[in-house]
């Protein structure tokens, strides 16, 4: 048998169906090969494998789950009112210029809000901070010192 050179389709220009036979043929989804990613384990093994080498399989590795969410720990302006009477109560805080130190940077916290009341004056130390909880711990005669992490 010849092999042929050229597509069938190049030859085969005739009266009406092109050399497919009159009734159906290259017309519905059996000459599709399936729709969308049918055949790919199959039939078109060899199309994958010369087009899209790395269509199969997974890369690197994704943490799924609450436990491996980054989770940001705040504190608000009245917790931190709280905390440092606490503070003071069980001997952990220091006073500077009439003021109570709380660094919120070594107990993991990652940035002050203003929620909440204040009314004695703190120093407050912290990696970011709101402004409505600086406009609060200013008010009430405290001081705000911004930390920039290292990982900035």
């Amino acid at each position: 048998m010849v092999v042929r050179r050229e597509k069938k389709s190049r030859k085969m220009h005739g009266y009406r169906n092109r050399g497919w036979g009159s009734i159906g043929q290259h017309r519905k989804a059996g000459s599709r090969g399936g729709v969308g990613a049918a055949g790919m384990h199959k039939h078109y093994w060899s199309w994958v494998i010369k087009y899209f080498p790395d269509w199969f399989g997974k890369r690197g590795f994704m943490p799924r789950g609450p436990e491996h969410t980054p989770v940001v720990t705040v504190l608000n302006v009245g917790q931190v009112a709280e905390l440092a009477s606490d503070m003071i109560r069980k001997g952990i805080a220091e006073y500077e210029e009439n003021k109570i130190v709380i660094d919120t940077t070594k107990m993991g916290i990652a940035k002050v809000l203003g929620e909440g009341k204040i009314s004695i004056p703190v120093k407050l130390i912290a990696y970011n901070i709101s402004e409505k909880a600086r406009k609060k711990i200013e008010e009430a005669g405290g001081e705000v010192v911004i930390i920039r992490s290292i990982s900035k």
